[in-house]
């Protein structure tokens, strides 16, 4: 069941039932209290960017993990995913001659929606679903599952750890902007557009699952200066296209608004053409994203949740073609992926008659493209731009 967001009269879906409304109200407290993780004006140098990336200068390489873990904001293996994009970044630009933004689902991908709040584990018991570091943990026990409001505070101090890591790198950071209560309390003033940003992150997006017209996610993106991306999937309508434009984009420079298409092969041809004409006047100043990882979701035959490349390029494929056709430049890529070795995707859809566990499957949450996976799938989009 949806929250109350505790800072306006707005209803935001897929909130935690977090233990104590009280010790909520004390960590939003504290956390105004806390320097921005990100400075404004680093925010305003991404929408530069992103700009060029809707006039056809530039090319977006965005992704990282499902579900960033507290761990992983360790240096080294922030290092090793920053690394990662600006190597396939750096494939884009001399494949194409785009200059590559760098957006690393990093620093703050700490919290997930989840389409039921209690999940039934190998041993039949029934426990809260995991919703990221920031809320719960993945260990199955009772206790883990809590959702603790105090998770809120390490999600900031871990976050802050890994960006003094990405310092030294052209590395933007984003994170689904899904935890209303942490974002509103990381708000701080933006003098150059006499507004407010969103000081968690570089780049918020609003997902598929929370981007109700009449809610408070959307009406978070409005309100702050950031760039801002919203998932959009198979069941957006046109309507919803033209309102979300008009209130994201609106009469704001190119760059402001991205949208990330996620329909899943089989429906790619088919939806987004029409959500491209509802764009309408906006559509070449919005940014179009292809996430081609979120609608492919299926299941071997052991039951584990997978994602087949073969099915992804498909819908990088699918994309690429709704949009040329539509006279719009595709932005770029939005992926989940890891350079570790994982077996998390497997390659072929015949794969999937698997009755075995897949080896190395490390993630907390989705399946996400190992490092030779990522590679295959970009020579493929490559040679369809």
């Amino acid at each position: 069941m949806p929250n109350v967001y505790a800072s306006v009269a707005l209803r935001a879906a897929q909130q935690p039932p977090w233990t104590s409304l009280e010790e909520l109200y004390d960590v939003c407290d504290n956390l105004r209290s806390r320097p921005p993780l990100v400075d404004s004006t680093d925010c305003h140098a991404l929408r530069a960017d992103l700009a060029d990336v809707a006039a056809g200068e530039a090319f977006v390489v965005q992704g990282g993990d499902c579900a960033e873990r507290f761990a992983d904001s360790a240096a080294h293996r922030v290092e090793a995913k920053a690394a990662h994009l600006t190597s396939l970044g750096d494939r884009v630009t001399a494949s194409t001659g785009l200059r590559t933004v760098h957006i690393g689902r990093l620093a703050g991908q700490y919290s997930k929606p989840r389409s039921s709040e209690i999940e039934t584990v190998a041993d039949g018991r029934r426990l809260a679903v995991y919703r990221g570091d920031a809320v719960n943990e993945p260990e199955q026990t009772v206790f883990g599952r809590r959702s603790d409001p105090r998770r809120l505070l390490l999600a900031y101090d871990h976050a802050a750890t890994a960006l003094s890591a990405l310092r030294p790198r052209s590395t933007y950071t984003s994170h689904e902007a899904l935890l209303l209560d942490f974002e509103e309390a990381l708000v701080r003033p933006d003098d150059a557009y006499a507004s407010e940003y969103a000081s968690s992150a570089h780049l918020l997006w609003i997902g598929e699952r929370t981007r109700q017209l009449d809610g408070a996610h959307l009406a978070f993106a409005e309100r702050i200066s950031n760039p801002v991306g919203v998932k959009i999937g198979p069941k957006t309508t046109p309507a919803d296209i033209a309102t979300i434009t008009r209130r994201l984009a609106g009469d704001h420079a190119p760059g402001r608004l991205t949208l990330i298409s996620r329909m899943g092969a089989d429906a790619v041809a088919d939806r987004l053409p029409a959500l491209l004409e509802a764009a309408g006047s906006y559509a070449d100043r919005i940014v179009w994203l292809c996430d081609p990882m979120h609608g492919n979701t299926c299941l071997t035959a052991s039951g584990e949740k997978t994602r087949v490349v073969t099915e992804i390029v498909r819908e990088v494929a699918g994309f690429f073609v709704a949009l040329r056709a539509a006279g719009v430049r595709p932005g770029g890529l939005h992926l989940e992926l890891t350079p570790d070795a994982v077996t998390e995707c497997v390659d072929r859809p015949e794969d999937l008659v698997r009755t075995r566990p897949l080896p190395r499957y490390e993630s907390a949450c989705d399946p996400r493209l190992n490092p030779e996976q990522a590679d295959f799938l970009l020579t493929q989009a490559l040679s369809l731009l």
